[in-house]
This record gives C-alpha cells, structure tokens and sequence, in this order.
C-alpha cells in the first residue's frame, strides 16, 4: 500500500555526489596566447607613441612589457601544459625569486668581466647558475614533495625566466639612457634584440639544472649534491659561457679569414674589437651560428631529459 505525499509539505532534498575540486587552479586554454598577443599589440603600440613623441613617461611601460612578456608567456605555457599539479605558488615563487635574485647577480658578475677572456665568461656563467639554482632550493626547501625531472624542468625554467626579464629590464634601461639623453631608438633595438632569443637562454640552462637536481632530490626532501648534478651545473655554465661569448668568437674566426693582423694582437691583450666593412658579412654569418648552435644543444640536452620523465606526457 503507497501513500501520496502530502501537498504543500516541504520534502528534505538529499544532495547528489558531487566531484572535488581539482587540486590546482583552473586556466582556460590557450590563455598563454591571448597574454602574447594582447601584449605583443601593447608594447608594439606603446613603442610606436614613445618613439613619435618621445614622451618619457612612456618608457616604464616599455621597459617592462619588453622585458617581461615573453618569460611570462612561457611561463604560463609551461604551466598551462606540464605543471598545473605543481601548483601556482611554486612556480610564482620561483619566478619572482629567480628574478629578485637576478639583478644582483649579474651586476656582481659582470663586475668582474674588465677584459672578455674565456676564463671570465666561464666564472660569470657559474656564478649566474648556482645564483639561480640557489634561488631553486630556496623556493623549494618546505615543499618535500616537489621532485622529479618534469617538476625540476618547468620550475628550473621558471627561476631562469625571472632571471632573464630583470636582467633585460636593466639593459634595456641602460640603452635608453645615454649621454645624449633618452634614446628610445636604443631601447626598442635593445629589447627586440634581447626578447626573441629569450626561450633559449637563461630559461633553457635553468631548467637543465632543475630537471638534473630534482631528479636527485630525496623522498624526504633533502637535495642531494651528486656527479650529476654538478655534471649539470658545469655544462649549463659552459653553455652560458658560449653565448656570452659569441661576439667575440665570432669577431676572432672574421679576423682570422680576412687576414687582418691588427685585430689578432688586440684579441691577444684582451680585447675584442667590432668587424671591420670586410668582416661584416662573415662577423653575421659567425654569430648567428654559434648562436643556433649553442641553443640546439640546449633544446637537445632538454629534451633528452623530458623523454626520460615518463609523467612528461601524462601531465594534467
């Protein structure tokens, strides 16, 4: 026997089963694209209003999209790809930490750098990636369940980004102020010149670190300082040091084909003098391929150990 409810009596409603939230926050795809265009427009027309009015207070704007755009960028790609699980505040952490520690960095380095010898590029490049790799374990040190080659990959590249964006920040400041006054010309020249090289610098090298020192690192936390890792450090600071002294590679191998002795005993004292109008096109063709070079074997040595991460495909 059933009985009907009665009308007008309010019935209790179970709640159905519902689905817990994703542990990392939730990015709409391809939000690494709109941050690319939308900031490629700002900054295009931000330079474009600079460079016709030279107005000054232009300039900040400029600095930092121009600096900072594209580390952001892929950032957000790596995180919108390979690292949602990590969580934001990892890799938040590691950029501005990467970035804080940057500036100081590189000016203590650089301060060194009197005369471009190998052995100069080589000490600066250490001194850059064990600054950033500190930076690494100190953003990292309470967080014992981040490791891994795929963690150490993206954080690794997080921390050489925000190295990359202060320090272009600073050159291109340096560029727009000269002894004329404000050169707009240079500073565009400057970040143009520093921004589409990014993705192969600083952020590579990092991430070859990371990647080598997380894989290292302890179920309980601790980070461990083995053949590898050091093995990692020596050849991402070789990388760097093959970048850094490109221009001189370059300017040494023009001199050498056009005969010109001079420049080879200026090379001799420590000094690397600019192509000559008969060296232009051979100084070009140099630097461009060294640069290439170095940054295929960056690209190689990465991907060789993304391919070794087996949770490198499988990420969220």
């Amino acid at each position: 026997m059933t009985h009907s409810p009665q009308s007008g009596r309010p019935r209790a409603r179970i709640p159905g089963p519902q689905q817990p939230p994703p542990p990392y926050p939730r990015i709409r795809a391809g939000l690494w694209k709109r941050c690319l265009g939308g900031g490629l427009a700002l900054w295009a027309l931000t330079a474009v209003i600079a460079y016709a009015t030279g107005d000054t207070a232009l300039l900040p704007t400029l600095i930092l999209l121009g600096s900072f755009l594209v580390p952001v960028v892929f950032v957000l790609w790596a995180y919108e790809r390979h690292a949602r699980d990590l969580g934001g505040s990892a890799i938040l952490g590691c950029f501005l930490t990467g970035g804080a520690l940057g500036l100081p960095g590189a000016s203590v380095a650089g301060s060194y750098l009197v005369r471009p010898s190998w052995g100069m590029f080589v000490c600066v490049g250490l001194a850059e990636e064990a600054v950033k790799l500190g930076a690494l374990v100190f953003v990292l040190r309470r967080m014992p369940g981040i490791r891994g080659i795929r963690a150490g990959l993206v954080l690794g590249a997080a921390v050489g980004f925000g190295f990359a964006a202060l320090e272009s920040a600073g050159y291109a400041l340096d560029a727009a102020v000269s002894t004329a006054g404000l050169d707009p010309r240079a500073l565009i020249e400057t970040e143009l010149l520093r921004a589409v090289p990014a993705p192969l610098g600083h952020g590579l090298w990092t991430a070859i670190t990371g990647g080598v020192l997380l894989s290292a690192r302890r179920p309980n936390g601790r980070f461990r300082l083995t053949a590898p890792v050091v093995s990692a450090c020596l050849g991402a600071a070789l990388l760097h040091a093959l970048w850094d002294s490109t221009r001189g590679i370059a300017s040494w191998l023009a001199a050498r084909l056009a005969g010109s002795g001079v420049e080879r005993r200026l090379f001799a004292a420590g000094y690397v003098p600019g192509p000559g109008p008969a060296e232009e096109h051979l100084f070009t063709v140099f630097s461009v391929g060294l640069l290439v070079l170095v940054s295929l074997l960056g690209v190689a040595w990465v991907h060789s150990l993304a391919r070794r991460c087996p949770s490198w495909r499988n990420t969220p």
